[in-house]
């Protein structure tokens, strides 16, 4: 059920809810807007309906279109935004200190304002919201690579984390994780052939948002290479669905380290298309 529905005495039969449906299921020709008759199954769930509505008379999927956040308040400057593109860094050295589970929140509810293909919005964000739960996570995977090692599994490529696992065991330095107080893991469905991207956006705008507060964050590809090659069965350790594909994960926490300018690209590759 869409649950469409238009508030009358704030409607001003624009017709702008029919015009932006990407799927055309909206009748905005007779008066107040209604859905086609049979239409309801092609919705997409975009919400561009009551996104539009200038009156906030439309609502749908029963959502208050008072409760959204109005386009006319404060954005950030187009030079603001890209300078904290252009000054953002990968962080590997962290304070001790935990964020506040309310920021850890804010963060991940915005996060999930990112776009998905086919608005499925399939992604699962997992995450540890104290150091403690953190150190369980770090001691479950030091220990399964040391097993690893001692089955005789990690070969080629894969050798280097028996020696990430021994410096941790040996002299207490975390390569993996950084001794960063947080994690979060992105997955979403197999089935899903956007999931991949759709898991990187997620946590594309996490990270953007994290960096405004002046949190540090770490894209994790030795974590995601533990996880995907070494032991699979961590998926289901942390809570991750077995149906589920991982798309990338990230720590985070308060950097130890401050920059003090950005670097100097070189990595734009251009192709301009001139058919």
């Amino acid at each position: 059920m869409l649950n469409f529905k238009i508030d009358e005495a704030r409607c001003t039969q624009c017709g702008m809810c029919s015009k932006e449906c990407p799927t055309l299921i909206i009748n905005g020709k007779n008066g107040i807007p209604e859905i086609k008759e049979g239409k309801e199954k092609n919705c997409i769930k975009c919400q561009h309906c009551l996104a539009i509505c200038p009156t906030a008379a439309l609502s749908i999927f029963g959502k208050n279109p008072d409760d959204s956040l109005l386009v006319e308040d404060e954005t950030p400057s187009t030079e603001a935004l890209e300078r904290l593109i252009k000054t953002r860094r990968s962080v590997r050295r962290f304070k001790k200190e935990a964020i506040d589970s309310a920021v850890i929140n804010q963060l991940i509810e915005t996060a999930a304002y990112a776009p998905t293909g086919h608005n499925k919005n399939q992604v699962l964000l997992s995450v540890t919201d104290s150091k403690e739960a953190l150190a369980k996570v770090r001691t479950l995977v030091y220990d399964t690579i040391k097993k690893a090692k001692q089955a005789d599994k990690l070969e080629g490529a894969l050798a280097m984390y028996g020696s990430f696992q021994k410096v941790w065991e040996e002299k207490g330095i975390d390569v993996i994780f950084r001794d960063a107080p947080h994690l979060i893991i992105a997955s979403a469905p197999k089935s899903n052939s956007n999931g991949p991207a759709d898991c990187v956006i997620s946590l594309s705008y996490f990270e953007l948002l994290a960096n405004s507060m002046g949190i540090g964050t770490l894209w994790n590809g030795f974590l995601k290479s533990v996880f995907e090659e070494i032991a699979p069965e961590l998926h289901n350790a942390v809570g991750i669905p077995e149906e589920h594909a991982i798309g990338y994960m990230m720590v985070y926490g308060i950097p130890a380290v401050k920059f003090t300018r950005s670097v100097q690209s070189e990595g734009l590759n251009l192709n301009k298309i001139n058919l």
